[in-house]
Order: structure tokens, then C-alpha cells, then sequence
């Protein structure tokens, strides 16, 4: 009895078309995956490594377990620049704030507002190193403009040390640093007001709602995404503000100012600990995974409050 031969097995077209387009569609993304893997996957996971050994270049890497992170634990530099970092976190709202004051102000009908829109923005695009230098300046106890002002209104009888103080200097960067932000907050929160259908206010004015409630009904729950993309990019960048400060004070005086970012900074090139500076980095970086996690739990909450509203 005779068999016939095996035919070989052809996808259909379709299908063959399908995989050179997959084919295709990978070698497109394989050098950008390659870059992806070896500038932040391979480091990630180095840093993980050397968070829990000891090295250092002069001598090999040995495991040391939980030794950095039990170090970390008694290490009152290291909850001091955690605590500053807390506090200019908490600083983001207060910038918010004043950035929906003015929105609100350049929003409504007055003589020039695109020149104070402008005079508001033009801080966010200056760099960092640039604003830095600038707020150093100003408050120079020497030829600061600030202690300039203050001496020639009698106000005060000695030049204010603002970034040689325990007690100035750290409110002094967080001052910089609203400054810098308030033009984006600004921008952000004008888009979301002109997004508000102006029917909505004209209907509450007849219904005799005062500017108040009008504020507080209409404004408040329809801007409420604009304003939580605001808290949420005001606390990324309160957390990771490394240029203003290293520039503004050094961390100084003292660690009056010291943040996460700075310890992280001199513990590896200043003082050569790269194994506690990775474990510092670890719980630095928990840190921002545990505030992108929250963001995102409270983007739903609020989405569900503006259908809601």
C-alpha cells in the first residue's frame, strides 16, 4: 500500500503576514529595550546588590546581610534629610494654593492679564541651577536685595542670615522652590478653569449663588483632576529637588537643609560609602514607589468624586 507523502506545512498567508509584522515590530524595539535593560534594569538590580554587602574600590564585595539598613536605623543624618524631605513635600500645597489664586485672578477680566500670565510662567522654564542662583543672590546677607530692602525700611537692624541659619535656611530654599513652580501650577489649573462650561456659573448667578459658592460648588469639584496632577507632580518634585538645594546651600548649614537626595549624593561621591549609599537609595526609592502608588489609588477616588459632582 502506498502512502503519499507528507506535504509541508504552509501558514496561511494572513498568518505569515502577521508574524513578519511581530518580527518587524520587535527588531524596531529591541535596541531601545537593550538601552532600557542596560541604563536602568542592570543598575536597579547592581544597586539592590550592593545595598546589602560591603564594598567599597579599594576593597572587594563581601555580603553583609541587613548590616546598611540596621545602620540606617541610628544614622540621625539620615532622619534629619527624611524629615527636611517630609517637610518640603509639605510645602507643594501651599504652592498650589497661591498658583489657584492667581489663576483665578489672570482668569477673570482685568487689563492685562496675558503680561501677568507671562510675568507669573516665566520662572518655570529658567533652569534650576539658574533659579538657585538667583534666590542665593536675593538672599545674600551681604548684598542680598532682600536684607537691602529690609535695612533701607528700618525694618531690620542687622542683615538676616536666611541661608546661613538653622532657622531660615530651610524655608528659604522651600521660597525658591515655590517660585519656580508656580508658573506650571498656574498653567495647569488655568486650563482646567477655561475647561469649566461658562453656562454652569451663569445659571448658579440667577439661581443667586454669591462668587463664594460659586467658588466652592462649581470650581472646587470640576477642577479637583487639575489640582490633583498639581499635588501629585508638586510631591515628585519636592522629593527629588537635588540642583535647588546642592546649589542654594550645599545641604548646610549644618544639614539644616540636607534632603534624601543630597545625603544620597555625598554618601557615594563624598564620602566614597556606596553600600550605604545604595541602601539609602533603596528606602529612597520605596519611598517614591509608595507615593505613585498612593496617587494612583486617590486618581480613581477622585474621578469617582468629579462624576459624582
Amino acid at each position: 500500500m502506498d502512502v503519499a507523502p507528507a506535504l509541508a506545512y504552509r501558514p496561511p498567508r494572513l498568518a505569515r503576514k502577521s508574524i513578519r509584522r511581530t518580527t518587524l515590530i520587535w527588531c524596531f524595539l529591541a535596541p531601545s529595550l537593550a538601552i532600557f535593560l542596560l541604563y536602568r534594569i542592570v543598575p536597579l538590580l547592581w544597586n539592590v546588590a550592593l545595598s546589602f554587602s560591603n564594598w567599597s574600590p579599594l576593597r572587594t564585595m563581601r555580603w553583609a546581610g541587613l548590616d546598611q539598613y540596621e545602620d540606617m536605623l541610628h544614622d540621625d543624618v539620615f532622619w534629619q534629610s527624611l524629615w527636611n524631605t517630609l517637610i518640603f513635600i509639605a510645602s507643594a500645597p501651599v504652592a498650589i494654593v497661591i498658583a489657584l489664586g492667581l489663576a483665578l485672578l489672570v482668569s477673570s477680566e482685568i487689563r492685562g492679564r496675558d503680561v501677568y500670565r507671562t510675568i507669573v510662567f516665566i520662572s518655570y522654564p529658567l533652569m534650576t541651577v539658574a533659579v538657585a542662583i538667583i534666590w542665593r543672590w536675593l538672599f545674600d546677607e551681604r548684598v542680598g536685595l532682600i536684607n537691602y530692602v529690609a535695612r533701607s525700611l528700618d525694618l531690620v537692624d542687622r542683615p538676616i542670615q536666611f541661608l546661613n541659619s538653622f532657622v531660615w535656611a530651610l524655608p528659604s530654599v522651600i521660597v525658591a522652590n515655590i517660585w519656580q513652580m508656580l508658573g506650571f501650577y498656574m498653567i495647569i489649573l488655568l486650563t482646567g478653569l477655561q475647561n469649566i462650561p461658562p453656562n454652569l456659573y451663569e445659571a448658579a448667578a440667577i439661581d443667586g449663588a454669591n462668587a463664594f459658592r460659586r467658588f466652592r460648588r462649581i470650581t472646587l469639584p470640576l477642577l479637583k483632576p487639575s489640582l490633583f496632577l498639581c499635588i501629585v507632580i508638586g510631591m515628585l518634585n519636592s522629593f527629588t529637588s537635588f540642583d535647588l538645594v546642592y546649589v542654594m546651600t550645599g545641604g548646610g548649614p549644618g544639614r539644616a537643609t540636607e534632603l534624601l537626595v543630597t545625603y544620597i549624593y555625598k554618601l557615594g561621591f563624598s564620602q566614597t560609602r556606596f553600600d550605604y549609599a545604595a541602601a539609602v537609595t533603596i528606602v529612597f526609592f520605596a519611598l517614591l514607589v509608595a507615593i505613585a502608588w498612593m496617587a494612583n489609588r486617590l486618581s480613581g477616588g477622585n474621578a469617582g468624586a468629579v462624576e459624582a459632582d
